[in-house]
């Protein structure tokens, strides 16, 4: 989950490039920073903990033409200077940055041992570049030594290495993503995520799970891992632009992802209808449908599920990513899986994909990365069209895979127009909405609540998965003590939490359960709390109302706006940093 970036090309600014680049990299990890550059022969190196954000790159301005820098997010080892990347071996002549986790890496490093090597971190990486070494020794080849190490590797990784003793950049991947940029005539960069050299480059060529690529700037050179045969180049031109993946005029990512739903929800909905026919029949036809996914992304395939039910009357299984391996003895070669990802690098999802496959089964895939592993391994694609999404806080995602997948279901009923015409209505819903004075609401009723330390969300139906989805939210950016219930499960244990002055949230839309959330909501009254109503219209039960439009069968997707709006400003009034909440990253690449 951490982020790496490299350059080698005609640039003499490589150690600039690559600090720069990783800021945008920052929400894959934020514990430490650290940068390695060839310089005359010999390599400077500089590392630290904290974040890379206020690091100038004009500090590595000295003549460069290949460096390799990385972004934290500790796995092995705590936050410290010695466990920052990159990691060398004792001569400083090889250099590495790592992402995942080296699974053997205690062998390794005992072997290492027996032969005089010595460590100064606690990392699982420090092996890489001592194993290099050893490797080189042999070989005399640097990307020959490379290959020979990762052989040695159990476990997902993805890396980078420099050699002072020549001018390339190697690279490898297994599990954990790596992209090459192609700079035409500048040169080559290669990174965990295209953010890091977007104002470079849109051309791109992935890197498959067991490749490496050599790279001396001016050509390059994609390699199986195990024989050495050479593989195929596949380039693609990648359709964001530099301004989507910055900031703007807003203070955060979360806020501007946020905001983005104006539009990205509506860019979600323009599928091409042909694809969304085709992948409707295979549902019908398949033996078994299920949904998987990590996180906000397995929020939205609970509501799929209810979307499923309601508007197709179809039955899919919905599975956790990281549980999905317990359901293999349901698999069978005319089951479909669904699978949603963000990022399209999700750990947990792509085992889940290996074992769908394994049964021989089909996977589809809802992605937001055009060329990610995930969209490379599935047997259809559907992007949703969100741009880049830089907070850690999933928010225009969600929506967009909602949007997708409710297109799928009335689809799969024969009603896709119909599908398509309230989506459209509900984007353009949301971008009346999401006006200044209904900002200024919910910034208002953030303070209201931010010295609260529990926080209670209620939905039925498509609402349940928003409760667990809010207080997801709530919890990773503002660390407020959040939890979401089915609204009849509050008798069977939950409302004894409740308690003069607690504030509740209620998810509500004009649909069969209203009249059933609205009893709950006024059991929680009764017992002291303070309820928020979010709901098309006003009830007694209110103590504050906060009002959404009145979506029909797409109330999920409007109700988890106002509470994407709120956890943003309860994590900003208490102090925290919305993008960069403790102990997360925001691409899951490791297990």
């Amino acid at each position: 989950m951490c982020g790496i970036f490299g350059y080698v090309g005609k640039r003499q600014d490589a150690g600039s490039i690559v600090i720069e680049g990783l800021k945008n990299l920052e929400y894959r990890g934020y514990d430490s920073w650290g940068v390695a550059m060839k310089t005359n022969n010999e390599l400077f190196l500089k590392k630290n903990i904290g974040k890379i954000s206020s690091i100038k790159g004009s500090q590595f301005l000295q003549p460069s033409s290949l460096a390799i820098a990385h972004t934290r997010w500790a796995t092995h080892g705590g936050v410290t200077d010695l466990n920052a990347h990159p990691h060398t071996n004792e001569d400083h002549s090889i250099a590495v940055v790592h992402n995942g986790i080296i699974e053997n890496f205690e062998s390794l490093r005992k072997d290492l041992l027996s032969k005089g090597h010595s460590f100064v971190s606690e990392t699982d990486s420090e092996v890489i570049p001592h194993l290099i070494e050893d490797e080189l020794r042999k070989t005399h080849d640097f990307a020959s030594a490379v290959r020979n190490a990762c052989k040695q590797f159990k476990g997902r990784f993805a890396l980078l290495a420099l050699h002072t003793g020549s001018n390339t950049l190697v690279a490898a991947r297994t599990g954990s993503p790596l992209i090459v940029g192609v700079g035409r005539d500048d040169g080559y960069f290669i990174a965990s995520d295209i953010p890091a050299f977007i104002e470079h480059t849109r051309f791109v060529q992935y890197i498959d799970d067991g490749e490496m690529v050599i790279t001396d700037g001016h050509s390059i050179f994609f390699m199986d891992i195990q024989t050495g045969m050479e593989r195929p180049k596949r380039e693609i031109e990648i359709t964001w632009i530099p301004e989507q993946a910055q900031k703007g005029t807003y203070d955060h990512f979360m806020l501007k992802e946020i905001m983005d739903q104006k539009e990205s929800i509506a860019r979600a909905v323009n599928q091409d209808e042909e694809q969304i026919e085709t992948l409707a029949r295979a549902i019908r036809n398949a033996k078994g449908t299920f949904l998987a996914a990590s996180g906000t992304a397995h929020k939205a395939c609970m509501a799929a599920e209810y979307f499923f039910s309601v508007i197709a009357k179809h039955h899919v299984n919905v599975a956790s990513a990281c549980e999905f391996k317990l359901y293999h003895h349901f698999l069978v070669p005319e089951s479909l899986l669904i699978v949603v990802s963000q990022s399209g690098e999700t750990a947990d999802v792509l085992e889940a994909m290996q074992i769908a496959k394994s049964k021989g089964a089909k996977v589809l895939a809802i992605v937001n990365v055009q060329g990610s592993t995930i969209d490379r391994e599935a047997d259809y694609t559907l992007y949703i069209h969100a741009g880049p999404e830089r907070g850690v806080a999933s928010t225009k995602a969600l929506t967009g895979q909602m949007a997708v997948l409710m297109l799928i279901a009335f689809a799969l009923d024969s009603r896709l127009q119909e599908g398509k015409t309230l989506l459209l209505e509900t984007a353009s819903h949301i971008n009346d909405m999401l006006n200044p004075r209904y900002i200024e609401r919910l910034e208002h009723l953030a303070q209201c609540i931010n010295a609260k330390e529990n926080l209670y969300i209620i939905g039925r139906s498509w609402n349940y998965p928003m409760a667990l989805e809010s207080a997801i939210k709530v919890k990773e950016v503002s660390y407020i003590h959040a939890e979401g219930f089915a609204g009849g499960e509050l008798k069977h244990g939950p409302i004894a939490l409740i308690e003069k002055g607690t504030p509740c949230i209620a998810l509500i839309g004009n649909d069969e359960v209203t009249l059933d959330i609205l009893n709950n909501a006024i059991e929680l009254k009764a017992r002291g709390a303070f309820v928020i109503g979010i709901a098309p219209e006003r009830h007694a039960a209110f103590d504050e109302w906060i009002k959404v439009p009145d979506a029909g069968t797409a109330q999920a997707i409007v109700n988890i706006i106002p509470i994407q709006i709120l956890a943003y400003y309860l994590a900003v009034q208490r102090g925290k940093n919305p993008d960069m909440p403790r102990n997360l990253a925001k691409s899951v690449t490791v297990k």
